[in-house]
């Protein structure tokens, strides 16, 4: 099956021409030559610019790729314009699937008629995604929702895409260098990822957790999720009403100060990785807006949480030492910390890895986001890796894509935008937080209760475990006494083989300066002597 499926990704590559994309790239002559011999390149034309063409083979080859396409939207300064204004459909113009289907699957999850559970529902769709599709509903007690709708069969080609994915990162792990992009775990990672966004309950859920974290927030706003509607495969939420994030002319337009929605942009990504270890990890343009209501002080809106990320606490202590250290230009400090953590051997030459991080990142500060050229500091970073045996942490990898997306959303509305100043103050004052008499009172708020129920306990607590260290106490006098005996046995013993050998010698001796026939008889006194004090070695136990 999965042979097949290679076959069909061929065919589709070959089908909307994507060979001639090659000339955007720094390929090896081997592939150069091996495009001129692409499957149907003599035979299809190529019609249309390269950047519908590569759209539409995405959206051919399904979801994982129109993943992929959403992600590269995204980066306008690795792309074309025409490329990345044609990928930009991917994020919610996804072709739709019929709304008879629609409605069978709302009402086989929901167990009721479209005409009874909604007032009003339009068949048409608002938005059409790569997992799913929504549509516009209003519900019997009149208040406006979306009904979004898992795309009907999608698991199957999911898994299959996926199956390919785990054998092409085989394959790179078998290149001399791939073990170190760790490519078996990034493709397992992700598989748990995308699956779990099959599941709107999951999304339902993680609705309700950031609605929780950003209650009456001015920064963020997250639609209710109407439970008693939603199901594994529907999901029917509030209707907001907001703007496209992407749609830059018309925030423009209602006044919207775009240096203050870039910058609330980054602290609430921040915000949610370190106060909250729990971060949206899809934010690309389709699943953001900005409300109407304020623009001098605008808010987003959050949608689509089918994909998110958490951090442990040395992960987040780990990140933000390394963006600290980052910001204050202590790049001894960042190479320490890579090695502290594991991300590079222990034997790595902190002072060679220091100098090699400088080179890649000194050119980066005091520049807005237009001047930074982030492809060529990529492709640094990565030659930095190979040379000092960086691994990827799989553990980051939606943090990383995360970083990229709001990147490329920071670059799209205010280009100027100075991310590392931006970042760095609340950085500061989280690491300050992690420390201070504030984390503490943090701490015995949530941990009080517990402490204070198991009170009653603590006698008998410190009763047994004062028992068990005198047993332990008990036991470890036994052993030492034990490794004392075993000790005198093996000295006894030495002595034992070092009396028999030197009896050997003796006997050895005392038959060498012998004669072979009549030696007994022919013995002296002094050789008599060495044979008995011999035996006597050689007996004595």
């Amino acid at each position: 099956m999965t042979f097949l499926r290679l076959i069909r990704i061929a065919w589709v590559l070959s089908r909307y021409r994507l060979d001639t994309l090659l000339r955007y790239q720094q390929v090896p002559w081997p592939i150069r030559v091996a495009q001129w011999f692409f499957p149907l390149r003599w035979m299809i034309p190529a019609r249309g610019n390269e950047g519908y063409r590569l759209r539409r083979a995405l959206e051919t080859l399904g979801p994982v790729f129109v993943k992929f396409g959403q992600i590269l939207s995204t980066r306008r300064d690795l792309l074309p314009a025409e490329m990345a204004t044609e990928l930009a459909y991917l994020q919610d113009r996804v072709p739709s699937f019929s709304s008879k289907k629609a409605r069978a699957l709302i009402e086989e999850a929901l167990g009721g008629n479209i005409e009874t559970l909604f007032a009003e529902f339009d068949d048409h769709p608002l938005a059409s995604a790569s997992i799913a599709q929504v549509h516009s509903a209003r519900l019997p007690n009149g208040e406006a929702v979306v009904v979004k709708v898992i795309r009907p069969g999608i698991r199957s080609g999911i898994v299959k895409d996926v199956r390919l994915m785990e054998v092409m990162a085989w394959l790179v792990n078998m290149l001399p260098d791939g073990h170190r992009l760790r490519p078996l775990d990034v493709v397992e990672d992700f598989r748990k990822t995308i699956l779990d966004e099959l599941d709107l309950l999951r999304e339902a859920s993680n609705l309700a957790t950031f609605k929780r974290n950003f209650a009456d927030s001015e920064l963020l706003y997250i639609p209710w999720v109407h439970w008693e509607y939603t199901r594994r495969n529907v999901l029917v939420m509030e209707r907001i009403n907001g703007i496209g994030v992407s749609s830059v002319d018309e925030l423009n337009a209602i006044g919207v100060d775009m240096k203050i929605l870039a910058e609330r942009g980054v602290e609430i990504f921040f915000t949610q990785v370190f106060r909250d270890s729990f971060f949206h990890a899809d934010m690309h343009p389709g699943n953001i807006f900005v409300s109407r209501d304020n623009p001098q002080s605008p808010q987003y809106i959050g949608i689509d949480c089918g994909i998110v990320g958490s951090l442990s606490r040395e992960d987040q202590s780990y990140l933000a030492q390394n963006l600290l250290a980052f910001f204050n230009r202590d790049y001894y400090r960042v190479a320490e910390l890579h090695v502290e953590s594991g991300w590079v051997p222990a034997n790595t030459r902190v002072n060679e890895f220091e100098a090699a991080i400088r080179a890649v990142c000194e050119p980066i500060f005091e520049k807005p986001l237009a001047e930074i050229s982030f492809g060529l500091l990529l492709v640094r970073l990565f030659q930095t890796a190979q040379r000092f045996d960086m691994h990827v942490q799989p553990q980051l990898v939606l943090l990383q894509k995360t970083l990229l997306n709001v990147e490329g959303l920071g670059r799209q509305l205010y280009p100027q935008l100075d991310l590392w100043a931006t970042a760095k103050p609340f950085l500061e004052k989280w690491m300050r937080d992690q420390v201070g008499p504030k984390r503490l009172l943090k701490a015995i708020q949530q941990h009080g209760p517990g402490w204070l129920a198991k009170a009653p306990q603590m006698p008998d607590l410190v009763h047994d475990t004062l028992l068990n260290l005198r047993q332990i106490g008990q036991i470890e006098q036994r052993v030492q006494q034990r490794l004392a005996d075993l000790q005198i046995s093996q000295q006894r013993a030495n002595r034992k083989l070092t009396r028999r050998l030197l009896a050997t010698v003796l006997l050895l001796f005392v038959i060498w300066t012998g004669d072979p026939g009549a030696w007994l008889l022919s013995l002296s006194p002094r050789q008599w002597a060495g044979l008995g004090v011999g035996a006597f070695l050689l007996l004595w136990p």
